[in-house]
């Protein structure tokens, strides 16, 4: 498997979510940067969000997100989020 096209459409697939399924307003998919916070001055995202969030990613991808303090460090980024996911797809 290759790694990084693997991350690359996890990356995408997480980025559908965020405006497709979470309808994250004003924002396309190619304006979501891979390093950029997803919430507070990023893309505005709250604590709502980020059950939903999780709730998507473990429906997509398998994934749970024990806590929210592992949410703290996995919802940092979209890179963050995509290296979690792509850890425990393994």
């Amino acid at each position: 498997m290759d790694l990084g096209r693997e991350m690359e459409k996890i990356k995408q697939q997480l980025k559908e979510i965020l405006v497709d399924d979470l309808k994250i307003q004003g924002i396309v998919k190619e304006d979501i940067d891979d390093d950029g916070q997803l919430f507070g001055e990023g893309l505005g995202l709250d604590s709502l969000d980020a059950v939903e969030l999780a709730f998507l990613v473990e429906k997509r991808f398998g994934v749970t997100i024990a806590d929210m303090e592992e949410g703290k460090t996995v919802f940092e980024s979209i890179n963050a989020l995509a290296k979690f996911i792509a850890e425990r797809m393994e």
